[in-house]
């Protein structure tokens, strides 16, 4: 045999090896097959919590911040100061104002009282009408300008208000966007608080579900991690808003939460479980074996064959846990080959 041929069945051989060494140690790794099946039962939605009342406290004035009076978690009181800015130069304007009112009810009264003696001469036919005028005319005068200086110094009064931002009602304080020193502006968010007594859920649920929430006599919600039972919520507390998403084609869903709940706080993530009858006619669902799924960091997901045989990892969304069995949302399609064993299917290269 020529030398390059058998190069050639030397190659091709080596390939083979190499070949049945991956086929073997792809061989053992225990697939599930994934399938549908009808839904049954209750589905859910994800949702988040929000407060109803969400405030934030921002500056209608130029001015250091000179008092910081709370900070992140504190509950305050209706009418509590927050946080107080410089007033300084507010003040003498103030004070100012009041000055020159002062001033202008002084030389009002001058008017008045000349005014008077004008008139007394008038009647006795000493002066002209044109004498009298003016002094009438001045009177005005000296009336208009105190009205002027008076809303001039109210303005200010007004403004002096400002440089003490106080709660608007009683609550939590969620965040504190400013340090003492440092220069607020007008428009500048300062402190955001949200009153805890009002909170709901809002998730987006499929426009098939509205006609069977509406007729719903209550609602279910879900704080994992926090509640050990699911929070029923009556009709009457459930809102379900008219407008459809174009591109979801879903509608929110707000389910207002018993004002009693304790550590539940805007942001948390939290579950809505719909009725059976909110679902769509011929729903299906997918399960998997619980071991299969892989856990990393914000990441869940399972090893998926690809079409050459070759575990591949794919993220996917999970539901509700049945025993060994766990439902998968999305990521999965019928006929999928779902690696049971991710910690082997790992090592597959």
């Amino acid at each position: 045999m020529p030398m390059p041929r058998l190069a050639a069945a030397a190659l091709m051989s080596s390939l083979l090896a190499t070949t049945g060494a991956w086929a073997a140690d792809a061989a053992p790794l225990a697939i599930h097959e994934v399938t549908t099946r009808a839904a049954s039962g209750q589905s859910s939605v994800d949702g988040v919590v929000e407060a109803v009342r969400d405030t934030v406290v921002s500056a209608q004035v130029q001015g250091a911040v000179v008092v910081l009076g709370v900070k992140a978690g504190d509950a305050v009181k209706a009418g509590q100061e927050l946080v107080r800015i410089d007033a300084r130069a507010a003040s003498q304007n103030a004070a100012a104002s009041s000055a020159q009112v002062e001033a202008a009810r002084a030389g009002l009264q001058v008017a008045s009282k000349e005014f008077e003696r004008q008139k007394q001469l008038f009647q006795k036919q000493y002066i002209s009408q044109a004498a009298l005028d003016r002094a009438q005319a001045q009177l005005q005068a000296s009336q208009a300008q105190v009205r002027a200086l008076q809303a001039q110094a109210g303005a200010a009064a007004t403004q002096s208000g400002f440089y003490a931002l106080k709660a608007p009602y009683s609550g939590v304080v969620s965040e504190v966007a400013v340090a003492l020193g440092d220069m607020a502006m007008p428009g500048k968010p300062l402190v955001r608080m949200y009153d805890p007594t009002a909170l709901r859920v809002t998730a987006m649920v499929p426009q098939m579900a509205a006609s069977a929430l509406a007729d719903a006599k209550a609602l279910q919600a879900e704080i994992p991690g926090l509640a050990s039972e699911r929070i029923t919520v009556p009709a009457e507390q459930a809102q379900l808003l008219p407008t459809v998403d174009a591109a979801t084609h879903t509608l929110q869903l707000r389910l207002a939460l018993p004002g009693e709940l304790k550590g539940v706080t805007p942001g948390m993530f939290a579950r809505v479980w719909l009725p059976a009858s909110a679902g769509a006619a011929g729903a299906q669902s997918v399960r998997i074996p619980a071991a299969a799924l892989v856990r990393r960091a914000e990441m869940t997901g399972v090893y998926v064959l690809s079409a050459e045989g070759r575990p591949l990892l794919r993220q996917v969304r999970v539901g509700r846990r049945d025993g060994d069995q766990i439902e998968v949302l999305s990521g999965l399609r019928q006929g999928d080959k779902v690696a049971t064993a991710p910690q082997a299917a790992a090592k597959v290269r």
